[in-house]
């Protein structure tokens, strides 16, 4: 079952919603027979049970108790955060078991888990959320390398605010009496992102295609630092194909031959601009080489300045 993109419940009605944190990793149904074994599946179907040695012991946690879970593989920072640039060195083909080994003592990888869809073999997707949580939390899941995090019901602005200050990537509210929907996309579950600021200069762009033809697919933007415009990542999304038109005026007046980033982007088929144009995105978080990750303008937007020295919206 997936979330949709959405504001958050209005304070009118957040007491029929209960909240989470949104995780940042790879999700996972987890079949536990009762047998001793158990298996990981993303959300393709795939097996990546191997991936994680350090879930296998999970396999004893309800004894000979039978049940399928959904959860989120994370990894962690230093600050209990989920930190999905970690978890990509864990994620694809496992390889051997040594190998493995090796990577979940480099990288360790923790389990949340937060919903029940079968339990001792009775199927539960017809109960509502707020009973399959209270049977989840009942099965006292609370192992090394695997947690099912708690969820808040109501109270979701300050839920919001303590995840903003806490540097999350945002929430997830849970309709009480919504069922568990298999593979659809579902209003019952609303993915809320925290998002957010950075002024940005732009230093290069890139073609459009299709509907874009002719037209800029992308602007390659950066941050300046000890007088060094560093490369923030690509800006594709945000804008209507009016605002496009005004863009791409604005940047063949502004082309040049050299790339004025720090280092060049690699990027092909880049333009490259006079790092004049400034504005301001939204983004949901940064990678650890500063990029930006998820950018988009900031709606609404205001236009370009191409000389002034003060950041303009980005569109």
């Amino acid at each position: 079952m997936l979330a949709t993109p959405g504001p958050l419940p209005s304070a009118a009605v957040e007491d029929r919603w209960a909240f989470e944190v949104k995780q940042d990793g790879q999700r996972a149904m987890v079949y536990l027979p009762g047998d001793g074994t158990v298996v990981l599946r993303a959300r393709s179907g795939t097996d990546i049970t191997a991936a994680y040695p350090e879930l296998l012991p999970l396999a004893h946690a309800l004894g000979t108790r039978s049940a399928v879970l959904d959860g989120e593989i994370v990894a962690l920072d230093d600050q209990g955060r989920s930190d999905f640039e970690r978890l990509q060195q864990r994620m694809g083909p496992a390889g051997s078991p040594a190998r493995a080994a090796r990577m979940a003592d480099r990288v360790p990888a923790h389990l949340m888990l937060f919903d029940l869809v079968h339990l001792d073999g009775r199927l539960l997707t017809g109960l509502p959320y707020a009973e399959r949580r209270v049977l989840l939390e009942g099965l006292g899941l609370a192992g090394s390398t695997w947690s099912a995090p708690s969820a808040i019901t109501g109270h979701g602005a300050e839920a919001w605010e303590m995840a903003r200050e806490a540097g999350l990537e945002g929430l997830i509210a849970k309709r009480l009496t919504s069922r568990y929907e298999p593979g659809a996309r579902s209003k019952s579950w609303v993915k809320i992102k925290i998002h957010r600021l950075a002024d940005v200069v732009i230093g290069g762009w890139v073609p459009g295609r299709g509907q874009l033809t002719g037209l800029p697919g992308a602007v390659l933007v950066g941050e300046r630092h000890t007088g060094l415009l560093d490369y923030a990542g690509s800006v594709g999304t945000g804008w209507s194909q009016a605002e496009r038109i005004r863009l791409a005026a604005l940047l063949q007046t502004a082309a040049i031959d050299t790339c004025p980033f720090a280092q060049v982007p690699p990027v092909v088929g880049a333009r490259w601009v006079l790092p004049q144009l400034v504005g301001e995105v939204r983004y949901t978080s940064r990678t650890r080489a500063g990029r930006l990750r998820h950018p988009s303008v900031t709606p609404p937007g205001t236009g370009y300045a191409p000389t002034s020295p003060t950041p303009d919206d980005l569109t």
